[in-house]
């Protein structure tokens, strides 16, 4: 038996008593429902009050004595162990108080060493397309009658810091997890050792999350982390990304792409420092072959016969089955999505493909990810999440093949600054027929088009000139509104509210939408 076994049978004793302490924050919660999954006994405490409580809902199934406003001493002298918040120093007022008492201490970094996930554990990351593959994944999972886990908080993404890894150690069969990163070196391979992994998907890599002034490869080396970690296990890639196949350096990868008729052709930096030819199918993706040698191989799972303005398509898999794929996503970036998941509910999880083309037909989707909100004389409002160049690109040429024309509300203040707002702008510009600006952000890369401003395809609203920027919600409810206000009076077929402010105000343009239909 391994030290780590034996510290671990000494803290699982059941006449401990074991308190955490930051209950009301999602780590103090995550590990409350994580040592009560397993039958220990555990307390709560927390500085706030049950008012300010948020998180309280997920613990309404746990029966847990909880102290609320302060650590006190009953509380302090029922304990055996003690697990404080990580955001408290070891420095602080409350090491020195707990220090009285003969309580030992645990940080969060023990107890994902102490009591690993006992499941198989999938991590999913990638610049596009994690939050449908792993939303598309679970319901695949939860349909063949696999419970997968969750966090369990109301609007909150949750793939950094401690929740994947945390999530991965709750009550379940299986772990699907969404994985993201800071785009710090070493920050992906810290979160996905701690989640301790059996399998992964890796969706694309695109420069979408730069930060402004940073190289792409350096952003591309931290995903390299990925699939550094799966040198030993098995992983699946798109394989139509040659920022992807140029990093698996071993053989027993499971790949997947689209054969499809090309849209365009770009470019993109090749791990030998050329510049290598893809001739896409979205952005960053498709067919390429450089002089290094690196070029697209045949894919495991390979999309052939696309319908993607119907979410239809067959699917041939490597042992030359082939199959009938049918969806109720639209669009080529959400059959690339659908592939993987496909190929990691059968390959991972040995769910029978029958139950899996079942589930795929019956998943709705991602609420605000092309997401229908409702019709207003005879137009279509969607809103989606997308804040990205690429994902918006990918979004907008994937509506415009299903509606004549198109009215794009962009509410984005993009992560990657002012080159971001501009790609985005400039993206847009070209597939749609009139353009809302109803952020700050965009609405200065709009002004440096006059002439489209002086054609009407352009059309400033007045709110947007005042600045507002929350991380990528880039627009107030009023700044939403204003924009939607005048999408509604557009002549077209769709009327699409892009960013992150779109989706958390889509209530508010629902409502907006009532009133002006009864006047």
């Amino acid at each position: 038996m391994s030290s780590s076994d034996n510290i671990k049978k000494t803290i699982e004793n059941t006449s401990n008593v074991y308190g955490v302490v930051g209950v009301c924050g999602i780590v103090g919660n995550l590990i409350v429902r994580m040592l009560m999954d397993r039958k220990l006994n555990v307390l709560g405490s927390d500085i706030h009050g049950k008012k300010d409580c948020k998180y309280l809902y997920t613990l309404n199934n746990y029966n847990i004595p909880l102290y609320l406003t302060g650590q006190n001493k009953t509380f302090l002298n029922k304990l055996d162990y003690i697990i404080p918040p990580p955001s408290i120093n070891k420095d602080s007022d409350f090491y020195k108080k707990i220090a009285d008492y003969n309580i030992n201490i645990l940080d969060v970094e023990d107890l994902l060493e102490i009591f690993k996930p006992e499941k198989p554990v999938l991590c999913i990351t990638g610049t596009n397309g994690k939050t449908t593959t792993t939303t598309l994944l679970k319901h695949i999972c939860r349909s063949a009658g696999l419970k997968p886990t969750e966090h369990g908080f109301r609007n909150l993404q949750g793939n950094i810091d401690y929740i994947p890894p945390l999530q991965a150690r709750l009550a379940g069969d299986v772990a699907v997890l969404e994985t993201g990163t800071f785009g710090k070196k070493g920050d992906l391979k810290l979160l996905i050792e701690n989640c301790s992994p059996d399998y992964g998907i890796i969706t694309n890599i695109n420069p979408d999350h730069l930060v402004e002034g940073h190289d792409f490869m350096d952003y591309a080396n931290i995903k390299r982390e990925f699939i550094e970690y799966f040198k030993n296990r098995t992983i699946i890639i798109n394989s139509d990304d040659p920022t992807i196949f140029g990093l698996v350096t071993k053989e027993d990868v499971i790949t997947f792409g689209i054969n499809t008729q090309k849209s365009g052709v770009e470019y993109k930096k090749c791990w030998c420092g050329r510049n290598i030819k893809i001739e896409k199918t979205i952005t960053g993706s498709g067919f390429y072959n450089c002089e290094c040698g690196l070029k697209t191989p045949t894919p495991d799972y390979i999309a052939m016969n696309v319908d993607e303005t119907n979410g239809k398509f067959k699917l041939q898999i490597k042992d030359n089955n082939i199959v009938n794929v049918e969806m109720k996503l639209i669009g080529l970036h959400n059959i690339y999505n659908c592939i993987g998941a496909i190929a990691a509910a059968r390959e991972f999880f040995n769910i029978p493909l029958k139950d899996i083309l079942d589930a795929v037909k019956s998943f709705e989707g991602v609420p605000g990810r092309i997401e229908h909100l409702s019709n207003y004389n005879g137009m279509d409002i969607i809103i989606d999440y997308g804040h990205n160049p690429a994902g918006v690109e990918t979004v907008i040429k994937e509506l415009k093949k299903v509606y004549d024309s198109i009215a794009v509300v962009i509410t984005v203040s993009s992560e990657s600054g002012e080159s971001g707002d501009n790609d985005i702008l400039n993206n847009i510009l070209e597939i749609s027929d009139f353009i809302i600006p109803a952020s700050f952000a965009s609405r200065k890369a709009a002004e440096k088009y006059g002439e489209y401003i002086s054609s009407g395809k352009i059309i400033l609203t007045d709110m947007s000139s005042t600045k507002y920027k929350k991380g990528t919600v880039g627009a107030t409810s009023n700044q939403v509104i204003d924009g939607v206000k005048i999408g509604l009076n557009c002549n077209t077929n769709a009327l699409i509210c892009l960013g992150e402010a779109a989706y958390k105000y889509k209530e508010d343009i629902i409502k907006y939408k009532k009133k002006v239909k009864k006047i």
